[in-house]
């Protein structure tokens, strides 16, 4: 685990685990366009040959902790990130529950991506 990195790629709204440069998992989110101050988690993935080492644990923990440093609150729509989220209550006071018009959102942001 030498070469791995996590970094914000804030263009493609993803934070990224590489392997010497090579993407190897995501935490996928879309910054709402309600409210900017809530960052929807949507997804994340480790690619399987990586797996069982930690690094969706550690994506989660840097994804989350620049998320709260930034003054931003959590919105846990991917499976991992809403399980991590109930034993780590550090994160609470910076998580917001799911709403319908929060997936509603994404829904459309997700469907437009797809369309570009």
């Amino acid at each position: 685990m030498l070469g791995i990195t996590i970094r914000h790629n804030l263009e493609r709204e993803r934070f990224e685990v590489l392997d010497n440069g090579k993407v190897i998992g995501k935490a996928l989110y879309r910054t709402y366009g309600e409210d900017p101050s809530h960052r929807i988690f949507y997804h994340t993935v480790i690619n399987e040959e990586y797996g069982g080492q930690g690094l969706a644990k550690k994506l989660a923990v840097q994804a989350l902790d620049q998320t709260v440093e930034e003054g931003l609150k959590i919105v846990p729509v991917c499976p991992y990130i809403k399980k991590f989220l109930t034993k780590h209550p550090e994160y609470d006071e910076s998580r917001v529950p799911v709403t319908a018009a929060h997936l509603e959102f994404l829904d459309a942001a997700l469907a437009q991506g797809a369309r570009s």
